[in-house]
């Protein structure tokens, strides 16, 4: 419940309704409106932070000899707000005021005190007619100055999530669901570093990594740096607002990750984590086929899955480790089979987990999470965990499916002890660790049939070097407690999803085969 008495739902619901009155009676493309949108959420969350920063310096004002300047704002990690951008002078505008221009120069101001935000924000408030403006500025103030940051985070999220589902982005270009985020970054664990993400849309690795080093009681800006790729300088923008908007600084560049090394990542990063788009066509190989940060060739087929993959593996140090997100389907193509093959054969890859379809809003396909480590200790050299979770997930609505933090730490849980560490229960995963693992805290892994495997780099071999944890984790016992049919039918139903694309990308390999013979019987 929000401090105003109505739920975060039914707010995220109202602020949408009034961004979705914006477009519809306005000439602005959904690409277009969701910046300005996003930019008065942004102005909102910045100005609750800094009212409580400003509170909060000002009540240690009798142990300080000098005034309160930007430099102490930025120490407790807050954005610095001069007075035209602060909500309160913004709001007390009077009627007839030009507020299209009031919140430029607010936009403007914020730039010129903060680098970061050098030419980001937007600034074409002007373009939108100033009642509808009003309207949506007012509707806007329904988000309560006490509201909690992570409420706040949400409505920002929510809003992500719907213009990506608006704008049609393929394959969760702009934004990657939080608690596939979430899970990924509990995993990688990236308490100190450098972060890469060269496919960073709105930036929610980096944010996710900058919570968890927070949640270890440290300041993100004193453990990790962040650096970011994208290819539109509004997804640029959108993400660097997300950086500010949780006060995180990061070096994001504009340029396409498969021609530009803007970053010169081969291997300087101690951590990647990425959700590149899906089976991309038409790259052009030939341009990139001599470069080092793909070091394993160009793939046969015209998919540009395994050339995100390396790009990954490549951009890791010594000792780094990736997290990232990838189609079921790229588990075990038989195009990439040599590449993957050797990717497998370099001992890298740590962990496997497959989940279900509908954890994202514009594509139903279910995908991997695939989790390399350049620096296993013994216990884990020539193995690889394997993790089917398709049966572990929420139904949020009819087409929406997510992790609940309960199901997050289970999962993390499960990579933990087969690292031998200690597991946690701070979102209560401890009852799941008890159904399947036999006790609340349990101090040895196990391999659990129709759950987690650990198989070596023998018996991956033996499976045609297949990452698809299906094929090893087994079925479930019949004897362990089991879900109720709603589930078992959903995860049946999921699964023939699965199969049906898995038919349609072997098609489209076959066809691309016969092609390939077909132009060389005519050479």
């Amino acid at each position: 419940m929000s401090p105003t008495g109505i739920t975060l739902a039914e707010l995220e619901r109202r602020l949408w309704e009034a961004a979705d009155k914006l477009w519809a009676n306005s000439n602005l493309r959904p690409s277009e409106y969701s910046v300005p949108v996003l930019g008065l959420i942004f102005l909102r969350y910045a100005d609750v932070r800094f009212q409580r920063a400003k509170l909060q310096l000002e009540s240690q004002g009798g142990s300080r000899r000098r005034e309160i300047g930007k430099e102490d704002y930025k120490a407790l990690g807050v954005m610095y707000l001069p007075e035209a951008a602060r909500w309160d002078n913004l709001l007390s505008l009077p009627d007839g005021a030009d507020i299209g221009k009031a919140l430029n120069d607010a936009m403007k101001a914020i730039e010129a005190d903060n680098e970061d935000l050098k030419d980001v924000l937007p600034k074409t408030y002007n373009r939108i007619q100033t009642k509808l403006l009003n309207s949506l500025f007012r509707t806007f103030n329904l988000i309560p100055a006490d509201i909690e940051g992570d409420a706040f985070g949400r409505i920002y999220e929510y809003f992500m999530s719907e213009f990506e589902a608006t704008v049609g982005q393929k394959g969760g270009e702009f934004f990657t669901p939080t608690s596939i985020v979430k899970l990924i970054v509990e995993i990688i664990e990236p308490f100190h570093g450098k972060i890469f993400d060269p496919a960073c849309g709105s930036g929610g690795m980096f944010v996710q990594s900058a919570q968890f080093v927070e949640r270890h009681k440290h300041r993100p800006s004193d453990e990790i740096a962040v650096y970011g790729q994208e290819k539109t300088a509004e997804t640029v923008r959108i993400c660097r607002m997300n950086l500010a908007i949780n006060g995180i600084s990061g070096d994001i560049k504009q340029g396409n990750s498969y021609y530009e090394n803007s970053h010169s990542s081969l291997g300087k990063f101690d951590f990647v984590m990425a959700n590149p788009p899906f089976n991309v066509s038409e790259i052009d190989k030939e341009r990139i086929k001599d470069d080092k940060r793909f070091p394993y060739g160009m793939p046969s087929a015209d998919n540009g899955n395994y050339i995100w993959i390396q790009l990954f593996l490549s951009a890791l140090n010594s000792s780094g480790r990736a997290g990232f997100v990838m189609p079921n389907t790229a588990a075990d193509s038989s195009n990439e089979f040599e590449i993957r093959k050797q990717i497998v054969e370099s001992d890298v890859v740590d962990c496997m987990i497959e989940v279900t379809s509908n954890f994202f809003y514009t594509v139903t396909l279910p995908c991997s999470l695939w989790f390399f480590d350049k620096q296993k200790d013994e216990s884990r050299k020539g193995k690889t965990l394997f993790i089917d979770a398709r049966s572990i997930f929420s139904q949020v609505s009819r087409v929406h499916r997510e992790f609940t933090p309960q199901q997050t730490e289970f999962l993390a849980n499960i990579v933990r002890l087969y690292k031998g560490k200690q597991t946690e229960n701070e979102h209560g995963s401890a009852e799941l660790l008890e159904v399947h693992f036999g006790s609340r805290s349990p101090s040895k892994f196990k391999n659990v049939p129709g759950l987690c495997y650990v198989a070596s780099l023998q018996e991956i071999s033996k499976k045609n070097f297949s990452l698809n944890a299906g094929n090893y984790v087994g079925v479930k016992s019949q004897t362990a407690p089991t879900n109720d049919y709603r589930a078992t039918i959903s995860k049946s139903a999921s699964r023939l999803d699965e199969l049906s694309r898995e038919a349609v990308q072997t098609d489209k390999e076959i066809l691309a085969f016969l092609k390939d013979i077909l132009s060389e019987s005519e050479k």
